[in-house]
């Protein structure tokens, strides 16, 4: 296996253009249409490099992170997570969890989007990441 195996993520919403904006105002980037091959399926994609190697990822367990739908958190990987965390409210979701310490691998924070989607925001803050993640 690959040392980062995941290589695309989707988070599916119900109102694509509220949703384009609050990620577009939580991470500051831009999302661009991405022409689809389905013709029921409409996607803004996150900025993109097709030379990058991918993301990686992990099974994990949280009080108040409920199994089965839902249950799997994409984080977004950012300089400061505070920042980011800090424009959820004003983007229209809610912060779940604040900037909060995870030891050697730096800080993360979780969101829940306009569309009730948990999403995570990670930064090392220096702290470089452990082999293979």
């Amino acid at each position: 296996m690959q040392p980062n195996p995941v290589c695309w993520f989707e988070i599916y919403v119900d109102d694509l253009e509220r949703a384009t904006k609050f990620y577009e105002t939580v991470l500051d980037t831009k999302l661009e249409k991405l022409d689809s091959p389905v013709e029921s399926l409409e996607m803004m994609a996150f900025p993109m490099s097709m030379e990058s190697p991918g993301a990686s990822g992990a099974l994990c367990r949280m009080d108040g992170i409920k199994c089965g739908g839902g249950s799997t958190i994409v984080y977004f990987n950012t300089k400061d997570c505070g920042v980011e965390a800090s424009r959820i409210e004003a983007a229209g979701g809610k912060v779940h969890m604040p900037k909060t310490p995870i030891g050697q691998y730096g800080f993360i924070a979780l969101g829940v989007d306009t569309e009730g989607n948990v999403f995570g925001l990670h930064s090392s803050n220096g702290v470089p990441c452990p082999e293979g993640t």
